[in-house]
């Protein structure tokens, strides 16, 4: 088992760091997220979910629609949040970086971001994983860990996103239950050892919040549902083979198949809530956000990093 995490956190290391290399102005965010879920396939792995590019203040959970033309442009803050998994143990990294190194300012609603100010961004968030994972050991409290993150970005002037968190895995389990929270919290249960954690902190110098927006590209199996049309049922089955527990991308059905034939399925298990829809989510305030994320074991006498 350990051995299996270790792959995958080899593979996410491997696949981040060629991301952050090819990653550059004029790139359809397609392609980045193409070229990142090959290569996880090519090093031996499977994606654990579909490759996240957020950008500026989109914060989580946008992977490219079929077709997408977007493009990464000059003084974009771009959050890149990708995960392998090995027979099921999973690996779940992220980092952020800013496209191209122009003059600046940057807009975003009503803000202005400098170079220096975004990079004072990705920094922090950086430095408040750091501090999260040095906190890391057995019987240490999910709140204190949050008081800490919370504690260094206020340092730097910044805040942390508080309705977002880290969370623990297991084997085809993204989200296994734990929650590792980026602030200060009256939670006082103890992580063990053997506990496998994914340590994700958000920073902004907006209001520390995130919201739905209207756009969903991912989804997971919920549960077995009566569905009236025979391509439904075919495609819910697929899904509960191929993905298990896992978050899929409605462009991965897509390849080699019937477009509309999959439109017309996937909008009948969404409303019969076979499968759930990941909304994008958005800095309530229209600010920029920056995201670093490892996954690490708990061990006796710390944790180990297998993503870096």
């Amino acid at each position: 088992m350990i051995e299996m995490y270790q792959k995958a956190g080899r593979i996410v290391k491997e696949v981040r760091e060629l991301a952050v290399d090819e990653v550059h102005e004029g790139m359809k965010v397609l392609d980045l997220i193409n070229l990142i879920e090959s290569e996880i396939k090519k090093k031996g792995g499977l994606p654990a979910f579909p490759c996240n590019i957020s950008i500026n203040e989109v914060t989580a959970h946008y992977t490219s629609p079929p077709g997408d033309k977007s493009i990464l442009k000059e003084g974009d803050l771009v959050k890149i949040d990708l995960g392998a998994h090995v027979n099921g143990f999973i690996a779940d990294s992220a980092t952020s970086v800013m496209i191209g190194s122009g003059d600046g300012p940057f807009q975003s609603g009503d803000k202005s971001y400098s170079p220096e100010k975004q990079l004072k961004l990705i920094e922090t968030a950086k430095h408040a994983l750091e501090v999260a994972i040095s906190n890391i050991r057995p019987g240490a409290e999910l709140g204190k860990i949050g008081a800490a993150v919370e504690e260094y970005i206020n340092s730097q002037g910044f805040v942390p996103v508080a309705n977002l968190t880290g969370h623990s895995m297991e084997q085809w389990i993204l989200h296994s239950g734990l929650s590792i929270p980026n602030v200060k919290e009256n939670n006082k249960h103890q992580i063990e050892e053997g506990d496998v954690l994914a340590i994700e902190p958000f920073v902004t110098d907006g209001v520390g919040m995130v919201g739905d927006m209207k756009d969903t590209f991912i989804f997971r199996f919920l549960r077995d549902r009566p569905l009236r049309l025979a391509q439904s049922r075919k495609l819910l089955d697929l899904i509960k083979s191929d993905y298990k527990n896992l978050p899929f991308a409605q462009r991965w059905l897509e390849e080699g198949s019937n477009i509309r034939q999959v439109k017309l399925a996937m909008r009948q298990l969404i409303s019969s809530r076979a499968i759930y829809p990941y909304h994008v989510l958005r800095e309530k305030s229209g600010a920029r956000v920056a995201q670093a994320e490892h996954t690490v074991i708990v061990e006796s006498d710390g944790c180990m990093v297998i993503t870096e």
